[in-house]
């Protein structure tokens, strides 16, 4: 059900830092809205990438934030603020392979230095932004491939 701005549904998720046991909470919730709503199993995969590996870095380096999901038909649009130190050199940060994952993170399976990079390769639309005081936002946007556009 379609409220007046087109939006199907919205929601909000807090993301704790350094809680790597709830980690991937916020990207599964999304996952299954993504499901519920109808899209087809593609967008919500890289929906579910894309949103896990941005839920990941708020987790290991951003000190918590929040990550908000609107969806409308054929297209879904992701935001996350975290309240981290943010990101130095953000054409660094965006080369596949580079990371700043500390021993513990590695140890768990972290730090491949595939986040930002799988982020932009999933979405369709892409933006970042990131100082020392405000830390860093992403948005993402990712449209169903349907040609009936208005179906999900």
């Amino acid at each position: 059900m379609k409220n007046d701005d087109g939006i199907l549904f919205r929601k909000r998720f807090q993301i704790k830092g350094s809680d790597f046991a709830a980690a991937g909470e916020a990207s599964l919730g999304i996952k299954n809205i993504l499901k519920d709503v109808g899209f087809e199993s593609e967008v919500v995969r890289r929906v579910a990438i894309a949103s896990y590996e941005a839920e990941m870095n708020v987790v290991m380096y951003g000190g918590g934030g929040e990550m908000s999901c609107v969806v409308r038909p054929g297209v879904i649009v992701l935001r996350i603020e975290d309240h981290g130190p943010g990101i130095p050199d953000i054409d660094l940060a965006m080369q596949e392979g580079y990371s700043t994952a500390t021993d513990e993170m590695r140890e768990m399976g972290f730090g491949a230095g595939m986040g930002l990079p799988n982020m932009k390769k999933h979405s369709d639309g892409f933006f970042i932004r990131s100082d020392p005081e405000n830390g860093t936002c992403v948005e993402m946007m990712i449209r169903s491939r349907r040609e009936e556009d208005g179906d999900g």
